[in-house]
């Protein structure tokens, strides 16, 4: 039998539970050994016991947890501290650890490794991104033979589902995020989902395991939806384009970019037909090319799925005596590129005056700063100012915001209403 303890009993403790108990016949079957939660830490006692736990399971703190046989402990708390404490010293005890905490993780997951490994434990996180979809263990070992080029992903339920509903029914932001509040599908304080940095925190993590170098959270550089219109969405389409929130890590020349942002996505790529709260990872590697992963990136049960799926991991190694076999990954140094230094493609939204030569002294700027335009329509008119959308070609971030900054002091523009990149458009062009 091996000894589990739990640290926080909440929606995904309570699935972590319930999974062991209905699969207990599987779980034993296919690791030789009865897995048991022996010690639950939680502050609510009522929801241990609505599982139908005894009470005398509750452990008083997590001394008590650190000083018992456990072998395992799953730390389901979040956040930075205790967390971190509550997981080092667990390591520090040779007590394996499951966690799915991505804020953790996502900062400080190269010190948990490292202690993990200079103990001969495991330290396991599948959980922390994508939910119930595998993609940590993939990248880990199943493709661990590739030279990963690209990771980019939907990695935030929230934010597809409101993109989804936006271009689906024409609604505007605030509209959309009201119902999937009432939905549940968004925090009552929805910040970290619809301004980018719940797939920041992700994408550190895929972007390190990848190209096998640190990643943290504060090196990804993040811009959330909040300023996505009906309009914006309304002329993408008709440009044959689709809009999401993007998590995006690649590597160029010994170099890594990481960033999470919306982006318009060309509507054959195989992210543009995930939708609601569905979550994907598209992946390019050398020797497999392009793969994709898809499911439910959140929610009770797939996270738990994600969570026993590491435990049960352990339990096989832990037979084995062969903890600690797969540690930290990270073990080049390289650079991440300033989001500035970056090339991309721009579509680009911004009021002007409707009137003779205003477009030709817009171009003009445009070309002064380096940014060539491959796209440009005048839309809708009204109080003497139309509408116009330029997509560019392949432009120097830097160059582009230099050129924004003298058009939006220009009398002849009204305002730049919106910048948007686009992504995927020379593999995957309708």
């Amino acid at each position: 039998m091996v000894k589990v303890a739990l640290l926080g009993c909440g929606t995904v403790g309570s699935g972590v539970v319930k999974l062991l108990q209905e699969n207990r016949d599987v779980v034993f079957q296919r690791t030789g050994q009865e897995v048991v939660i022996t010690k639950i830490l939680e502050i609510d006692r009522s929801k241990v016991l609505a599982l139908g736990l005894n009470a005398e399971i509750m452990a008083e703190s997590i001394e008590e947890i650190l000083d018992s046989d456990v072998q395992i402990v799953i730390e389901l708390i979040g956040g930075i501290e205790p967390a971190r404490t509550c997981i080092l010293e667990s390591i520090k005890r040779g007590k394996s650890v499951v966690s799915a905490n991505k804020d953790l993780i996502a900062s400080f997951g190269g010190e948990i490794l490292e202690a993990a490994a200079e103990h001969g434990v495991d330290f396991y996180f599948e959980a922390s991104v994508g939910g119930g979809i595998p993609i940590i263990y993939p990248l880990k070992q199943s493709l661990a033979g590739n030279h990963i080029k690209e990771v980019i992903g939907i990695l935030n339920g929230t934010t597809n589902f409101i993109l989804t509903k936006m271009s689906r029914e024409r609604q505007t932001y605030e509209e959309v995020l009201r119902e999937a509040q009432e939905a549940g599908y968004a925090e009552a304080d929805p910040t970290s989902d619809v301004e980018g940095f719940d797939a920041a925190r992700k994408i550190a993590i895929l972007a390190s395991i990848a190209f096998n170098s640190r990643v943290t959270f504060e090196d990804v550089y993040v811009e959330g939806i909040t300023r996505i219109t009906p309009l914006d969405i309304k002329y993408g389409q008709e440009l044959g384009y689709v809009i999401k929130l993007l998590a995006i890590a690649k590597e160029e020349e010994g170099r890594i970019l990481a960033q999470v942002h919306p982006a318009f996505i060309p509507r054959t790529h195989p992210l543009a037909a995930v939708n609601g709260v569905y979550n994907a990872v598209f992946i390019r590697g050398d020797a497999v090319d392009d793969l994709m992963f898809y499911g439910r990136g959140a929610g009770q049960m797939p996270t738990a799925s994600a969570v026993v799926g590491d435990v049960m991991e352990i339990v096989r190694n832990i037979e084995r005596n062969n903890t600690g076999r797969i540690s930290c990954t990270c073990y080049e140094n390289k650079e991440v590129i300033p989001t500035s230094s970056l090339k991309n493609k721009f579509y680009i939204r911004m009021l002007a005056k409707d009137r003779p030569g205003v477009l030709a002294g817009i171009a003009g700027v445009f070309g002064n700063h380096d940014v060539s335009l491959a796209t440009v329509l005048q839309k809708d008119s009204q109080d003497g100012f139309a509408q116009l959308v330029f997509i560019t070609h392949q432009v120097e971030e830097s160059n582009l915001r230099d050129a924004l900054t003298v058009l939006n002091g220009m009398s002849i523009v009204g305002a730049v209403e919106n910048v948007i990149r686009l992504e995927g458009v020379e593999d995957y062009a309708s």
